[in-house]
């Protein structure tokens, strides 16, 4: 069974972000990310989805999902972090080594593609980070060294591999692929690019962030109003960092009520919440949430979460699997999504809450609740997702065309 849900009670709650936070996911990060989309392929903003027929069905005002798995031609919200957070790296080495600001505009020139050839960038990933990584060194010509642990499918290894980057294998699971990323870029000099951070590592986790926040805008542009509540995934937390962050930056006090939801198996942020202090938990069993399945959070993440975030959830195993069903066989009226294994833990939160009339109650998720979730991933390894569904990702799409 999962935990209670745990309301945020630290006593950072509510208070502002920290300057260097509030910079980082402030409308004007969000026009540079903005800036540097715009030179990308496949750079239109994802669909998002209104799915009247369950909003119905579960008693709410309405709900709606973000659709990530349209993103960039890469099928996952990552698309917009790694390769960012990589263009930026290259805009500021190209500043230094001109010795004049280097423009966004001029990220794809000859000059700064030069010292981009010059560049290494390595990073761990659980498939959907390394191949954004990869992506984006290709586009700038710049070299990728992905480390990837046991976990990491065939199917996400040969996805990132499409894009020219080198895969290094590791023993072990997520937190391992990261600690041996760090270690072997120290001993060559490379860049390490990750999208979690810990003491002294914080400027590239947090360019990684606020490429995130472009879905964030293109939400807000859609609506016609904001949502009362968001419930936001949660591995290491810089997802639901920076959506729960941006929407705090841009709405005030009309931001809505943020729960991060993580799986039972893999619960850092709600043992840190628990306990007021980042805490790595004990590996236990692995989670079908394999882009959520980290045991210790990001530092900034963390430091984010416990001003912005109301709430802390898990989710169990079946749920997970259950929205993947249902988003792929929908109610009447409702458009068919394609959810990889851990898309769908968003809403897989807002089901379980709405199971224990009195946690809805206690956060106001009632009849006037206006919901929205993110699928932040679709089918990323398509056999997998064929063997959990029972339909190619394709027939799901096809079948329900209107």
């Amino acid at each position: 069974m999962t935990n209670p849900y745990l309301p945020n009670t630290l006593e950072t709650h509510g208070q502002p972000l920290t300057p260097q936070d509030a910079g980082t996911l402030s409308p004007e990060a969000a026009d540079r990310v903005a800036k540097v989309l715009a030179l990308r392929e496949n750079s239109a903003a994802t669909p998002l989805r209104a799915l009247p027929g369950l909003a119905g069905e579960l008693g709410l005002t309405s709900l709606h999902l973000k659709d990530e798995g349209f993103r960039l031609g890469l099928g996952s919200f990552k698309a917009l972090g790694g390769a960012y957070a990589l263009m930026i790296l290259v805009q500021e080495e190209a500043s230094r080594r001109l010795g004049r600001a280097v423009k966004v505009e001029e990220l794809l020139s000859a000059e700064v593609r030069a010292v981009a050839e010059s560049m290494t960038f390595a990073c761990a990933t659980d498939g959907n980070h390394g191949r954004s990584v990869a992506q984006g060194a290709q586009l700038m010509g710049a070299r990728a060294v992905i480390f990837v642990h046991a976990g990491v499918s065939e199917g996400r290894i040969e996805a990132i591999a499409r894009f020219g980057a080198e895969m290094v294998r590791v023993t072990g699971n997520y937190d391992d692929s990261v600690a041996e990323a760090a270690r072997v870029s120290t001993e060559r000099g490379w860049t390490v690019l990750s999208d979690t951070s810990w003491p002294g590592y914080e400027h590239i986790p947090g360019l990684v962030a606020q490429g995130y926040t472009a879905m964030v805008r293109e939400i807000l542009a859609v609506l016609e109003e904001p949502p009362t509540h968001v419930f936001l995934q949660a591995g290491v937390g810089g997802f639901a960092a920076a959506v729960a962050g941006h929407l705090a930056m841009v709405l005030g006090d009309r931001r809505p009520h943020v729960t991060v939801v993580e799986p039972a198996r893999a619960a850092c942020l709600y043992e840190s919440a628990k306990q007021g202090r980042p805490l790595k938990v004990d590996e236990s069993q692995s989670t079908v949430m394999a882009m959520l399945e980290c045991y210790e959070p990001s530092l900034v993440a963390f430091r984010i979460l416990e001003r912005v975030a109301d709430g802390f959830m898990t989710v169990d195993e079946d749920i997970a699997v259950e929205v993947m069903r249902r988003l792929a066989n929908p109610l009447a009226g409702d458009p068919a999504v394609v959810a990889g294994e851990s898309g769908g833990a968003g809403l897989a939160g807002l089901l379980t809450v709405l199971k224990d009339p009195g946690a809805a109650a206690a956060i106001g998720l009632g009849p006037e609740a206006r919901a929205l979730v993110i699928n932040t991933e679709g089918a990323t390894d398509p056999a997998l997702y064929r063997e959990i569904v029972g339909k190619d990702p394709e027939t799901v799409l096809k079948e329900n065309a209107a």
